[in-house]
């Protein structure tokens, strides 16, 4: 007995470390695996639109690097979460937003990976609730796995997809200047 009491002080003490930051209530996991590779949480910031918190977005990467362009470029496993923290987000709302999320990541060319981004539009056919999780995670030669609530959804695309997808929140032209900061934890 006294031996659980103390495995459960223990885990009570020590839990907070594998937390590495808080961002609008949320706990984001200081590192993750994809591709049998650990990923560290590079930054985590806060989506809003018109003054209300949508989701908290994650950034995980293995290189640590701060630059944008070097992150949507590496071709190696990285991952971005998105936690809904928003219960105001339906189906259409976040087909919308990250239909033109592609638009602006790729200059307006999204022709090469239209195929790629109705597949990706299908994860969000489902109803999307406060506390959904998207775990958009890149497997070098193999894709996007997506993930809803660590339910393996799809695998989609290619490098290009990656790119593209990326790229909604660290290209020139970001969902939002400041989470593009926060995920690359500037």
């Amino acid at each position: 007995m006294k031996q659980v009491i103390t495995a459960f002080v223990l885990s009570m003490v020590l839990s907070p470390l594998a937390m590495a930051k808080e961002v609008a209530g949320v706990n984001i996991d200081d590192t993750m695996s994809a591709a049998g590779k650990t990923l560290n949480l590079q930054g985590a910031g806060i989506r809003t639109k018109w003054f209300m918190d949508i989701y908290v977005g994650g950034l995980y990467t293995a290189s640590g690097s701060r630059d944008a362009m070097a992150v949507i470029n590496a071709d190696e496993p990285q991952a971005i979460k998105l936690h809904m923290v928003s219960g105001l987000v339906t189906s259409e709302k976040m087909q919308s937003a990250t239909n033109e999320g592609f638009v602006n990541a790729t200059g307006g060319n999204v022709a090469p990976i239209k195929a790629d981004i109705d597949a990706f539009m299908g994860v969000f056919q489902e109803e999307i609730k406060e506390n959904d999780v998207f775990d958009l995670v890149y497997v070098p030669s193999k894709g996007v796995e997506v993930y809803k609530n660590a339910k393996l959804k799809d695998t989609i695309g290619d490098m290009t997809f990656k790119k593209a997808l990326f790229g909604i929140w660290l290209s020139d032209n970001p969902a939002q200047d400041d989470l593009k900061k926060a995920m690359l934890g500037k």
